[in-house]
């Protein structure tokens, strides 16, 4: 397979799943969007594997090692066919992305795997038990793995010179998966996971029970409102962190960054908007996110123009 057909592959994939991420990949270069292209499928595949809730969770687990065993081999300078793996290791190679990166980023996709998580605890609400995390900074752990490395593989395709964009990166990825976690309460729970850490419960008076009934009636009490109000002020916060970050992107990459950063940051702000309900999933309209893209299309013409 040639690279060029293998990126053509990834392409295919990316614009099916991606939603919000391929917007931002159509105002970069073709090259840097080729790379992030092979990057989301590689991370689409291991999402994939892991949520198939058709097999069980002992099967997965089997199907995550011998795929991550193939992709290994094939870094390891063996023979593959699979199109992800062979843009991915060119992309790797143009923009020095590193395995650990990507390591981390499959740990991030396989973590809900593990039969004991770190800082997770589980509480029982009727005859279900819900998976939650103990603390924020437990919850941030798990951000970091999910979203955040993302943000780092992204800014290595992007381009950046100040390593200060790292720990920037880091925190926009933190602004994403909190925006994620406000808008899936419903779809998590419904899984046996709440997102929303035990402590920041006892702190706004809520607990789990709540939250499980609120995502099924939809009435928020006080304590459930504080506690997704708060989530919510947190992840705004973040997204300060993306607007610092913007100016140290390469500038043919700056206007990718942008959109994916609006989109998101519009999505938390429709989800405030609305009251921050719980038992509903809130989401940007085509319109609203192809208005987006114009933008930063533009965007990308007039850095294009400056250089």
């Amino acid at each position: 397979m040639t690279v060029e057909a293998a990126y053509a592959a990834c392409r295919v994939i990316a614009k099916r799943e991606a939603k919000n991420f391929y917007y931002s990949f159509r105002v970069l270069p073709q090259a840097k969007s080729d790379a992030m292209c092979a990057v989301y499928a590689f991370m689409r595949k291991a999402d994939d594997l892991s949520d198939d809730e058709t097999i069980s969770v002992e099967a997965r687990r089997v199907a995550m090692a011998e795929w991550l065993g193939a992709w290994r081999a094939a870094r390891a300078g063996g023979a593959t066919d699979d199109p992800v793996f062979v843009a991915l290791g060119d992309a790797q190679k143009r923009f020095a992305i590193s395995d650990e990166l990507l390591e981390d980023l499959v740990r991030g996709t396989t973590l809900d795997l593990e039969e004991r998580q770190e800082g997770v605890a589980p509480v029982v609400v009727g005859e279900d038990t819900y998976q939650v995390y103990e603390t924020f900074e437990g919850l941030y752990r798990y951000c970091y793995l999910v979203a955040s490395v993302v943000g780092l593989v992204c800014i290595k395709v992007f381009g950046y010179t100040d390593p200060a964009a790292e720990k920037l990166a880091e925190e926009t990825g933190i602004a994403f998966q909190l925006t994620n976690i406000l808008r899936d309460v419903k779809e998590d729970a419904e899984r046996g996971r709440v997102y929303l850490p035990l402590d920041d419960m006892r702190a706004a008076g809520a607990d789990v029970e709540q939250i499980v009934v609120a995502t099924d009636d939809g009435v928020v009490g006080r304590g459930v409102k504080f506690l997704v109000t708060r989530e919510g002020d947190r992840a705004k916060a973040y997204y300060g962190s993306a607007e610092k970050l913007l100016p140290m992107i390469d500038a043919d990459s700056r206007a990718a960054l942008w959109v994916m950063v609006t989109i998101y940051r519009s999505l938390l702000e429709k989800i405030a908007a609305k009251g921050y309900p719980v038992n509903e999933r809130v989401s940007l309209t085509t319109v609203t996110k192809l208005a987006i893209l114009a933008r930063g299309a533009l965007m990308a013409r007039k850095l294009k123009g400056a250089r």
